[in-house]
């Protein structure tokens, strides 16, 4: 489809010539699914860099036929996935949700997909709007590694003491300076952010590390998966992970986990501005079906 065309009205000024009239800008929110595997990551980069975000905008921009700009829930890094991005728009082309749907999927990458469209107050921003994010990180635990699944999870040969693991994520939970966990490139203001959900599960043949917090610095979650790692692996007992987080220094944590088994699986909001809700199973990467059209 092409734009619409803006309504004709008469100009005093122009000796009665037709003048456009600008309609006004709505906004849009999208939910996202992709494969990270392929890109630098979602932030647009130097020229040459294969990121996600200048995909989904360029998509846009040829359904809108105008430039469009997005901004997302969470920033995800590179080789990192999502079954649960959200973003938000501005445009003037008026368009129904199922033709944003179809036609920025015609022009997408294979490795991208949205999911859904709302048409949002205009108070909604895709990142300041959210409440909480939820992450997944799905990991092989076998001698061998995983070849059907490679680069979408993560894999660790030796056996791991899962009970271990589980007893120590919850020292994680609630609201702490989480430097031990910060990436040193990281970009955010402060270190405190609020963990409101973390568990480990065996979801044979993978162990899965879920976590909920309001935000999260970078490299977070990569860092928490790696220290409880030690901890399965048995090099420390499950107390050290709060003797870690107390301590507020990155070098006493474990190493960062590799990004291949992380996976953005949901961003919450007010009910008021009438989103989808990210699914809950288990892992999300395994029953995830998508949202059906209105």
């Amino acid at each position: 489809q092409g734009a619409a065309r803006p309504a004709e009205t008469l100009s005093p000024r122009a000796g009665g010539r037709p003048a456009p009239r600008v309609e006004p800008a709505m906004r849009i929110a999208l939910g996202l699914e992709y494969d990270g595997s392929a890109f630098k990551g979602w932030q647009t980069q130097r020229a040459g860099v294969r990121a996600i975000q200048p995909e989904v905008e360029a998509a846009l921009s040829r359904v809108a036929d105008h430039p469009v700009s997005v901004q997302c829930a969470g920033r995800t890094d590179t080789g990192v996935h999502a079954t649960f991005q959200v973003v938000h728009f501005d445009t003037s082309a008026v368009r129904t949700p199922r033709a944003w749907v179809l036609g920025c999927n015609v022009n997408l990458p294979p490795q991208v997909a949205v999911l859904w469209a709302r048409v949002v107050p205009d108070d909604f921003n895709a990142r300041f709007s959210a409440r909480a994010r939820s992450y997944d990180y799905v990991l092989s635990n076998r001698q061998t590694r995983p070849a059907l699944w490679r680069g979408r999870v993560s894999w660790e040969c030796r056996p791991l003491d899962v009970e271990a693991m589980i007893a120590a994520a919850p020292q994680l939970l609630g609201e702490h300076d989480f430097s031990s966990f910060r990436a040193q490139g990281c970009q955010a203001q402060h270190p405190i952010r609020t963990v409101h959900r973390l568990e480990v599960r065996v979801v044979p043949p993978c162990i899965v590390v879920r976590v909920e917090a309001n935000a999260f610095l970078q490299h977070m979650v990569r860092n928490f998966v790696g220290t409880l790692l030690e901890v399965g692996l048995g090099r420390h007992p499950p107390a050290w992970v709060g003797e870690v987080l107390a301590a507020r220094d990155r070098r006493l944590a474990g190493w960062t986990a590799p990004p291949d088994g992380l996976y953005l699986t949901g961003v919450r909001y007010e009910p008021r501005f009438g989103l989808p809700m990210p699914p809950d199973a288990w892992p999300v990467l395994a029953a995830y079906a998508g949202q059906a059209f209105d």
